[in-house]
């Protein structure tokens, strides 16, 4: 329960009825979610700080909220689920938050568009708490995707490691090589200097000597 309360899930819920938001608020808390209500999808879009305005721009990110999952009722005045849920899929901060549906009434065409738009769930209402459970997975995938993204340090000390010994290796070795090139040349340097002094010695030697024996 402590691990839980330390890094809870931070669910958005979107209804109209102030009596479904306080039920769905209620299921969610007693699953340890930080819940945040909300009655349009237009304050839904606020919230996010996806601004909805008549401009060039349709849509205007000014903040970044960290939410786990939305659920939202299909059927509201202004903006549905539906549309909300295409909103949240068309921006690129906010496309990776899972969406779920809840709704009254058992429609298959309403719920298979609604999944194949790319929500995670449909829920029949009444929300019971079986349906709430469902809902940790997904909220999971969030978490877990930010721990993807930013890898700890120690995972960033544990990548440079490899490259680091590889360099300790290599100068070595390069160190040996240039010490072998070095040796060699200086003693065949020191040969040369050897054989020009014999040879330069015996080159006077016999001038010397025919000087001598003709005297």
């Amino acid at each position: 329960m402590g691990m839980l309360t330390e890094s809870k899930f931070h669910v958005l819920a979107v209804d109209d009825s102030l009596f479904d938001r306080k039920m769905i608020e209620r299921l969610l808390q007693k699953s340890s979610c930080q819940v945040t209500t909300v009655d349009s999808g237009s304050k839904a879009l606020e919230f996010l700080g996806l601004k909805e305005t008549n401009g060039p721009n349709a849509l205007e990110t000014h903040q970044e909220v960290e939410i786990n999952l939305i659920i939202t009722d299909y059927c509201m005045p202004g903006m549905t689920g539906y549309d909300l849920l295409k909103k949240v899929k068309e921006s690129a901060a906010f496309r990776s938050i899972p969406v779920v549906i809840m709704s009254s009434e058992n429609v298959p065409a309403r719920i298979s568009r609604c999944l194949e738009e790319g929500a995670e769930e449909f829920f029949l209402k009444p929300v019971k708490l079986a349906d709430v459970t469902k809902l940790k997975p997904h909220m999971m995938k969030t978490k877990l995707k930010k721990e993807v993204e930013k890898p700890s340090e120690e995972e960033h000390v544990a990548l440079q490691k490899p490259e680091e010994s590889l360099v300790v290796e290599i100068l070595p070795l390069n160190q040996e090589l240039e010490s072998e090139q070095q040796e060699p040349m200086l003693s065949s340097g020191n040969k040369r200097k050897a054989l020009e002094e014999v040879i330069s010695t015996e080159r006077t030697r016999p001038k010397y000597n025919d000087i001598k024996s003709l005297v």
